[in-house]
C-alpha cells in the first residue's frame, strides 16, 4: 500500500507540529482568555471589537508559540531524534516502566 502524502519524516524541529499545538493551545487557552480581557472594556461597535481580538490575540497567540517551539527543540535536544512525536513516551522510558513492572 502506498505511503499517504500527508507523512513527514523531518530532520530537527517539527514545525507542522509546533504550528498544529500552537493553534489548538491558542483556541484552547487563548480565546477564553481574550474574552475575559474583554469584559472590562467598552467596545461598542463590531469593528472595536474586532480589532481588540486582532490584537490580544496576537500576543497570547506568541507568548503561546515561543513556549511550544522550545518545548519542541528541548524534546530533540533531550531525545536525540526528531522523527518521535513529542507527545508519546520515549522509549527510554517505557523499557524502564517495562523493566520494573516486569520484577
Amino acid at each position: 500500500m502506498p505511503e499517504p502524502v500527508e507523512t513527514s519524516d523531518p530532520e530537527g524541529v517539527d514545525y507542522g507540529w509546533v504550528m498544529q499545538t500552537t493553534f489548538v493551545l491558542t483556541i484552547v487557552i487563548g480565546a477564553p482568555l481574550v474574552a475575559a480581557l474583554s469584559i472590562p472594556f467598552t467596545l461598542p461597535t463590531w469593528g472595536s471589537r474586532l480589532e481588540f481580538a486582532i490584537r490580544v490575540g496576537a500576543v497570547v497567540w506568541i507568548l503561546i508559540a515561543v513556549p511550544v517551539l522550545f518545548y519542541a527543540k528541548w524534546w530533540l535536544d533531550d531525545s536525540g531524534t526528531s522523527s518521535e512525536d513529542p507527545s508519546e513516551p520515549r522509549p527510554d522510558e517505557s523499557s524502564a516502566d517495562e523493566n520494573q513492572s516486569g520484577q
